[in-house]
């Protein structure tokens, strides 16, 4: 992966959550932000075509646009996005999965599966 940390954003609308996992992935020399609604997402990667992360960690529940649709939204964009949820309802998984998700894990969630989830997607992107 270089000398470059490598930047991943995560998008969820509870705020600890959004720490949590920044915190966990800074731990491990990862770059990140974070964003409480997709549409903050979306809204900066339609403004700043420089934004560029690596990564996105996305939530399937959230207010306004839900987490299945930003990734419609993504679609092309070429990001791999990675859902965490609370609701492990496998017609979603299969849904986000079959949409192109690189990975979907269910809240609480294994640290080190989680660290490990994001580098393999990560390795796999990178030329």
């Amino acid at each position: 992966m270089g000398n470059e940390k490598p930047f991943v954003v995560v998008v969820d609308d509870d705020e600890s959550v959004c720490r949590a996992i920044k915190r966990l992935l800074r731990s491990v020399r990862f770059a990140t932000e974070s964003f409480a609604s997709g549409e903050e997402l979306l809204n900066t990667l339609a403004s700043m075509p420089s934004y560029r992360p690596a990564c996105v960690i996305l939530d399937i529940q959230m207010p306004g646009l839900n987490g299945l649709e930003v990734q419609r939204r993504l679609a092309g964009s070429g990001l791999p996005v990675v859902f965490i949820t609370a609701h492990d309802d496998v017609d979603v998984k299969e849904q986000a999965l079959l949409a192109g998700a690189v990975g979907y894990l269910p809240k609480p969630f294994d640290d080190e599966l989680f660290i490990r989830t994001v580098r393999t997607v990560l390795e796999s992107t990178t030329p």
